[in-house]
């Protein structure tokens, strides 16, 4: 009987401690995200009290996973040898190990939560994929090396306090018998495959307040989940309608008296045809997608801090869209709804997908009009796939490239940007000011050669760590993202102010858009508000000139500017003409798990597990009201949706 006593408090003591300081460290970080965001979260008695459990429940399912290996150790691991030097070294090297990553985790997920006041999602997946940009994001946004010693320090208090309470003595100094390391190695086996076949991160997303359910969850289990799903095949996760009954819906909303549908199958390809009385306007075209620019950081909608000064002035001689959304909280969802005109599909962007080459994209209608197409990224664009997406489907492209690997047909169309055309660099890539230079030379030498020029630039600057260069703005370096901001704003005034002295002026479209909200996060199941972006058209004859009302969505602004433009082309965008007096206002929203439309205050999100919700949005206080399911509105909702993931399985956007 002495022997049994020692087992389970001998043997696994280690395994018990740490266990037991896990679980304790979880549900501190779980309170310190709940104090984070303390005018957010339900105080409600009975929903703290679900927070918390319900995250209890999803980290003993994590350190279950966690100390498994651990447990068949113990299980496989011979008495005769428990205590020798073999015993010790392996236990204290995985065991300090196991606790360094753990704390470091815990370190990470604040600084997550940071900048996008959620847990760990596939955004963290796709980071652990770009270690260069990432690492060096995290060492110029916070002292790095500090941040490793500080956990360091906290790993060897927490196996110092092991030690104190002689969890390894006891570990090295216990034998066990092999049917009692039978029953424990079962029991972490049954929690295991418990929550391999039936729990899913979906369900810590229990309450109707977004901050609560994100707090419930276990930051370490997320990210698996979101590893293990980042790809999702619509028909078997959403609900659905007869494919027939899709495609006449989608078919029906986007034909108008300009629209002629060329195939009587699944499929949107279709001729537009504009005003025969009007000659088309062949002008060179400058389209920049700026990076995480809000709506909320303008005067314009009601910002006082004055930190988008250029672009509150020319919203008021352009062609503005006031009421547009993004389609996704991501860069590359931006360069798919823009390039491809398409609702944001479940899962992974477009973008990232493999065999996402010889796409129907914008691309496709400028080189029929004679144009070249020309990508600029001041970073390296093998980060988020974006070379193989711009080579493969058109795009001359102008990176920072650090050698990456690209396939022969991306090696071809790639231009590297020098060093002596740099002047300020951080993780993600050169500032505005220097990829605004970049594309004006590439344009002054198309100017030269009498080729009309699509330039696509996408921006970094307004990104963490918010570096930018000395003595531009009012705000220093690296300090806030208001700095970022208002940079970015300076910037684009610069580069105003060079192009206007160039002849090819004149002749020039200038087009800019956000990519995405600088956040996407809030208490509701989406924060409709914080998907509101600006939009503006430039250097368009005067008379063009307006403020665009009507609510639409990224996958609206090309279409709109060919019509602009009076081009008749081909078509397979999902977007509309805004302008077109059949326009139906409605937006097209998601993540890479929700997807929504909204047409003006009602809201109808689709979610994963065929479940769906629908919604009446306040807009002043920014809330969703649940309101009786609309039969009507929900099947438009999955149409859209639908054929969007259809065409593009079934390699129909050609």
């Amino acid at each position: 009987m002495e022997f049994k006593k020692l087992n389970y408090s001998g043997r696994f003591s280690l395994l018990l401690s740490l266990v037991l300081w896990f679980l304790i460290v979880s549900q501190v970080v779980r309170g310190i995200f709940f104090i984070w965001q303390y005018d957010e979260v339900s105080f409600n008695l009975f929903t703290v009290a679900g927070t918390f459990l319900t995250g209890l429940f999803f980290d003993t399912g994590t350190i279950g996973f966690i100390v498994f290996p651990a447990v068949l150790y113990y299980v496989v691991f011979p008495n005769k040898w428990i205590g020798s030097w073999l015993d010790k070294i392996l236990i204290w090297f995985f065991t300090s190990l196991t606790v360094f990553i753990l704390i470091f985790t815990f370190f990470a997920e604040i600084t997550f939560w940071d900048e996008f006041k959620t847990r760990f999602n596939f955004i963290a997946v796709d980071y652990l994929i770009y270690t260069h940009e990432v690492i060096a994001n995290i060492q110029e946004s916070y002292p790095l090396p500090l941040l490793v010693a500080g956990v360091a320090v906290f790993a060897f208090a927490v196996l110092y306090l092991f030690y104190r309470r002689n969890s390894f003595s006891k570990t090295f100094t216990s034998n066990v018998l092999f049917k009692e390391r039978i029953a424990v190695f079962s029991f972490v086996l049954v929690i295991c495959l418990f929550f391999s076949a039936f729990i899913t991160n979906n369900q810590a997303e229990w309450s109707s307040n977004r901050y609560n359910s994100e707090i419930s969850k276990s930051g370490i289990y997320s990210f698996f989940s979101a590893f293990r799903n980042n790809q999702m095949k619509y028909d078997e996760f959403y609900s659905s309608i007869d494919r027939n009954k899709a495609f006449a819906f989608v078919k029906n909303n986007l034909k108008d008296d300009n629209t002629t549908f060329m195939f009587n199958d699944f499929s949107i390809h279709r001729s537009i045809k504009n005003n025969p009385n009007q000659p088309e306007i062949k002008k060179n075209v400058v389209f920049i997608l700026v990076e995480s620019l809000s709506g909320s950081f303008m005067k314009e909608f009601g910002n006082e801090k004055n930190i988008t000064p250029f672009l509150d002035s020319i919203a008021q001689k352009s062609v503005f869209f006031e009421n547009l959304y993004a389609t996704g909280t991501r860069t590359v969802r931006g360069m798919e709804a823009m390039t491809l005109s398409i609702p944001p599909t479940p899962g992974q962007s477009i973008v990232k997908r493999p065999e996402n080459q010889n796409l129907y994209t914008v691309s496709n209608v400028f080189k029929s009009k004679g144009y070249t197409s020309n990508f600029f990224y001041g970073g390296d664009g093998y980060f988020d796939n974006m070379n193989a997406y711009f080579g493969g489907n058109g795009f001359i492209i102008y990176d920072r490239g650090r050698g990456s690997v690209l396939s022969d047909q991306i090696k071809t169309t790639r231009n590297n940007i020098n060093d002596d055309e740099v002047t300020f660099e951080n993780a993600w890539g050169i500032c505005d000011e220097d990829i605004y230079s970049k594309m004006i030379k590439v344009a002054d030498e198309h100017y030269t050669k009498q080729q009309p020029f699509f330039n696509f630039v996408m921006t970094t600057s307004n990104h963490r760590p918010y570096t930018y260069p000395d003595g531009k703005i009012d705000i220093p370096s690296g300090t806030s993202r208001d700095g970022a901001v208002k940079y970015t704003d300076y910037a684009l005034q610069k580069m105003f102010e060079k192009v206007k002295r160039k002849p090819w002026f004149k002749n020039t479209v200038f087009v800019i858009i956000a990519d995405h909200c600088a956040s996407s996060a809030g208490k509701e199941e989406i924060d409709v508000a914080n998907y509101h972006i600006p939009a503006f058209i430039i250097n368009m004859p005067k008379e063009m000139n307006q403020k665009i009302e009507k609510q639409c969505s990224q996958i609206d602004l090309f279409p709109t500017f060919f019509s602009l433009l009076n081009w008749n082309y081909e078509s397979d965008f999902f977007g509309k003409n805004v302008l077109d007096k059949k326009f139906e206002e409605r937006a097209l929203v998601g993540t890479y798990r929700k997807l929504v439309l909204m047409k003006r205050n009602k809201v109808m999100i689709l979610s994963d597990q065929k479940k769906q919700n629908f919604y009446t949005w306040n807009k002043h206080d920014n809330t969703l009201k649940p309101i009786p399911m609309d039969k009507t509105f929900f099947n438009e909702a999955i149409s859209w949706y639908q054929t969007a993931d259809y065409l593009f399985t079934n390699k129909l956007l050609k």
